[in-house]
């Protein structure tokens, strides 16, 4: 288990959803391939849509970019072993 073992990059959301992130994240990490980045991906949005309503949003892989808007306070990028998640909650741009 990874869990405690995550390194943040950036975050904007509140230290007990960043925890929950984090666990969901080695969570999945031990029930799942590690290679799987889709399947972790899905398990972690789905957590997420039913702990914190839906619109979550999930991205994990070695190496990805991306650009997007987020909803205040719901946005998280960390390391955990050899893979980076990306979580948020996704927002029309006004």
């Amino acid at each position: 288990m990874l869990e405690g073992k995550a390194v943040v990059e950036d975050t904007d959301m509140p230290v007990k959803m960043q925890l929950q992130a984090m666990s969901a994240a080695s969570k999945a990490l031990d029930s799942f391939d590690v290679l799987d980045c889709r399947i972790i991906a899905a398990h972690i949005k789905k957590e997420f849509d039913m702990i914190h309503g839906p619109g979550w949003q999930c991205v994990v892989g070695t190496s990805f970019g991306c650009y997007f808007t987020h909803s205040k306070g719901s946005f998280i990028y960390f390391k955990l072993g050899a893979l980076n998640f990306l979580v948020f909650k996704g927002t029309a741009a006004a």
